[in-house]
C-alpha cells in the first residue's frame, strides 16, 4: 500500500452521511478524517498491511476492484469487492479451522481505500448514524454473497452466467444505446469461480448465449447485455419454492408455538408438574405390584410343575403294582 494521505471521510464517500443533516452533517464533514491508501494491481499480501490490526474496523473501498478467492480442496470461489465495500482482511479468531481453506486477495484494478482505524471508531462514536451506515454496507455485502450463492445453484450454467452478469451490472453496469455495458474484463475462468462451474463449461455456455443474441463480448474484453434482466419468481411460485426449511428437531421447532398456546390459555405449569409427579408415583407403585404378581405366578407355576411330576410318578407306580399282583396269584 502506498500514497498515504489524510482526507475527510464524507468527501470520499458522501453516502455514509445520508442519515445526517444540518449542522451535524457539516461538523461530521470537517471532523471525520481517515487515512487513505492506494493498492496497485496484482496479488495483495494482506500480512504486510502497514498499521493493520484486528482492533481496526476495516478498509473502506473508495474506488477499484478487489477479488477475494477462497480455496477449498481444488475448488476456488471468488467474490468481487468494489466501491463502498468494507473489507476486513484480518480476523480475531486465529484458531485452526476444521475445514482447511486458504484466502487469497488480488487487486484487479488500481484501488483507493480508506483505513477505518481505532481513531476513526472513537471519532465516529459522536455520529452513530455513520456507524449504522457502515454496518449497512456490511449487510449489503452479505446480501450480495447470498444472491451469488443462490445464482450458483441454478440448474443450468447459461442461466447462472446470465443471472450473475445482470447481478454485477446492477452495481457496475452502464446503460448504452446497444444495451447494458458491464465494464469488467472477466475471464472465463473467473466467471466459473463466481458461479461454481468449470472453465470449459463456461466457455460453451457463453457461446450459446452469444448465439442467442442475449450477450456479447466487446473488443476491449468487457461484456454487453442485450436481453431483459432475469425475472423474479411469479407469485404462484411461492407454492413450489419453499420459503424456509425446518433446521431444528421437531420438539425444538414446536416450542415457540407451544409457548404461545400456553400463554393464550393460561396453563398452570406448577399444577401440571404436581399431576405429572403423582402419575409417576402411581406408575412406580403399579410396577411394584405387577412385579409381585409375576413372582407369585412364577412360584405357582413351579409348584404346579412339581405336583404334575409327582402325579406322573404315582400313576406309574400304581400301574406297575397292579400288573404284578395277578402274576403272584397265578403262581
Amino acid at each position: 500500500m502506498a500514497d498515504r494521505q489524510i482526507a475527510p471521510l464524507l468527501e470520499l464517500d458522501p453516502d455514509l452521511g445520508q442519515l445526517l443533516d444540518g449542522d451535524r452533517l457539516a461538523t461530521a464533514q470537517r471532523e471525520l478524517l481517515v487515512s487513505t491508501r492506494t493498492l496497485p494491481p496484482g496479488v495483495w499480501d494482506t500480512a504486510r498491511l502497514g498499521g493493520a490490526s484486528p482492533e481496526h474496523i476495516g478498509l473502506l473501498v473508495i474506488e477499484g476492484i478487489i477479488a477475494r478467492e477462497v480455496l477449498v480442496s481444488d475448488i476456488v470461489s471468488t467474490e468481487l469487492l468494489g466501491p463502498g465495500d468494507v473489507v476486513r482482511p484480518w480476523q480475531l479468531d486465529t484458531a485452526a479451522p476444521l475445514l482447511s481453506h486458504t484466502v487469497r486477495w488480488t487487486v484487479l484494478a488500481r484501488t483507493h481505500a480508506a483505513l477505518l482505524d481505532r481513531r476513526f471508531a472513537a471519532d465516529c462514536g459522536r455520529y452513530p448514524e455513520i456507524g449504522a451506515a457502515v454496518v449497512d454496507r456490511v449487510n449489503q455485502r452479505a446480501l450480495r454473497l447470498a444472491i451469488t450463492q443462490a445464482i450458483s445453484q441454478l440448474n443450468r450454467v447459461d442461466r447462472r452466467l446470465l443471472a450473475l452478469l445482470w447481478h454485477l451490472a446492477e452495481r457496475w453496469g452502464r446503460v448504452t444505446s446497444e444495451g447494458v455495458a458491464l465494464p469488467m474484463t472477466l475471464s472465463h475462468r473467473m466467471l466459473g469461480q463466481l458461479i461454481g462451474a468449470r472453465r470449459p463449461t463456461v466457455s460453451t455456455a457463453l457461446s450459446e448465449l452469444a448465439r442467442q443474441g442475449v450477450l456479447a463480448r466487446r473488443s476491449d474484453g468487457t461484456w454487453l447485455l442485450t436481453s431483459e434482466p432475469i425475472a423474479l419468481p411469479r407469485p404462484e411460485g411461492d407454492r413450489v419454492i419453499p420459503i424456509r426449511r425446518r433446521m431444528l428437531p421437531a420438539a425444538a421447532a414446536a416450542a415457540p408455538a407451544v409457548a404461545a398456546v400456553e400463554a393464550e390459555h393460561g396453563i398452570d405449569h406448577d399444577g401440571l408438574r404436581r399431576a405429572l409427579r403423582q402419575v409417576r408415583e402411581r406408575c412406580e407403585t403399579s410396577k411394584g405390584e405387577i412385579r409381585e404378581i409375576m413372582a407369585q405366578t412364577t412360584r405357582l407355576t413351579e409348584d404346579n410343575a412339581m405336583l404334575r411330576a409327582r402325579c406322573r410318578v404315582t400313576r406309574q407306580q400304581m400301574r406297575n403294582g397292579g400288573a404284578a399282583r395277578p402274576h403272584a396269584v397265578e403262581g
